[in-house]
C-alpha cells in the first residue's frame, strides 16, 4: 500500500498525533499547536521531557514512553534538537514526521531524505488540520 501524504493523514479517524515540544507557554507553538489539535477533536499526546503534564493531559518524557505508536510525529522543538528527535523516530519506525516551520534544519531534511521518511516540512500543521473533519 502506497505511503499517504502527510495531510490526508488528518483525515483518518483514527490518527494519532504526538507533539514533541507540547508546551503550556501561551507564547510558544508547541502549546498553540497541542491546544488546537485537542480543540479540534485529535488523540493528541504532549511529549516534553521538563513536564508532567501539558493543558492538564499527561505528558510522556520521549517518544518511546507513549502508550501507543502515534500515526504522525508532530516536531515543534528547535533545529538543534529535531535531529536527536528524528534519531528517536528511526528507532521507534516512526515515520510519518511533520517538521513545524522553525524545527526544520538542512541536516534534518538530509536525514528525513536519507532514512526514507513520509514527512512534510515548512507547513503548520493547523492550517492543515482546519480542513480535517472529526
Amino acid at each position: 500500500m502506497p505511503t499517504k501524504d502527510i495531510p490526508a493523514l488528518l483525515e483518518e479517524p483514527s490518527t494519532t498525533i504526538a507533539v514533541v515540544g507540547a508546551s503550556d507557554h501561551p507564547h510558544k507553538y508547541g502549546s498553540v499547536i497541542y491546544r488546537d489539535l485537542k480543540n479540534k477533536g485529535f488523540v493528541i499526546y504532549p511529549v516534553n521531557p521538563n513536564r508532567a503534564t501539558v493543558d492538564g493531559d499527561p505528558s510522556f518524557a520521549t517518544l518511546a514512553a507513549l502508550p501507543a505508536s502515534p500515526t504522525v510525529v508532530n516536531i515543534v522543538v528547535p533545529p538543534e534538537q529535531t535531529l536527536e528527535v528524528l534519531q528517536t523516530c528511526l528507532e521507534l519506525g516512526l515515520d510519518n514526521i511533520w517538521l513545524q516551520p522553525g524545527a526544520e534544519s538542512d541536516e534534518a531534511l538530509a536525514f528525513l531524505e536519507e532514512h526514507g521518511f513520509n514527512y512534510l516540512a515548512r507547513a503548520c500543521i493547523m492550517v492543515q488540520a482546519r480542513f480535517a473533519l472529526r
